[in-house]
C-alpha cells in the first residue's frame, strides 16, 4: 500500500464484440469528498490504441468517491461506419448504434490505494470490475 494521501485511478476499455481495445473513447473523471458533497469535474482524456487512458487527472486530497464517464456512442458510430465500409454486401437491416450511449461508473476510494477500473463493452451491454 502506498503512503500517498490520495487515491489514484486508471482505466481501459475492451470492446468484447470484436475482441479489441476501444480506441478514441472520451473518458471524464469526477470526484467528491463524501456522499453528500457535489461532484467536482476534474477533466478527462481519451483511450489510446491499447484502449487505455494513461493521463487521467490526479484526485484531490480527501476524495472518497470517483465517477468515470465514458462517452461510448461516438465510438460505436465510428465502429459501425468502419464495419459497413468493410462489409458492403451485409444486410442493411441490422441493429445499430449503442443501446447505452454513455456509461457512468461510480465507486468509493480510500487514500493511498490505486483503482484500475476496466470497462468490458459491447453495443448492448457492459461490465466493470476492480482490476489490478
Amino acid at each position: 500500500m502506498s503512503t500517498s494521501a490520495t487515491a489514484s485511478v486508471s482505466t481501459h476499455i475492451l470492446d468484447t464484440s470484436v475482441g479489441r481495445p476501444a480506441e478514441g473513447v472520451a473518458v471524464h473523471l469526477s470526484a467528491r469528498p463524501g456522499r453528500a458533497a457535489d461532484w467536482q469535474a476534474l477533466g478527462g482524456s481519451a483511450t489510446d490504441a491499447d484502449g487505455r487512458c494513461k493521463d487521467l487527472p490526479a484526485l484531490p486530497e480527501g476524495t472518497t468517491h470517483v465517477r468515470l464517464d465514458f462517452a461510448v456512442e461516438p465510438y460505436f458510430e465510428e465502429s459501425e461506419k468502419k464495419q459497413a465500409d468493410a462489409q458492403q454486401d451485409a444486410p442493411a437491416n441490422r441493429d445499430s448504434g449503442a443501446f447505452f450511449p454513455e456509461v457512468a461508473i461510480t465507486f468509493a476510494v480510500k487514500p493511498g490505494e490505486h483503482y484500475h477500473v476496466p470497462l468490458l463493452l459491447n453495443p448492448f451491454g457492459y461490465s466493470v470490475y476492480r482490476g489490478s
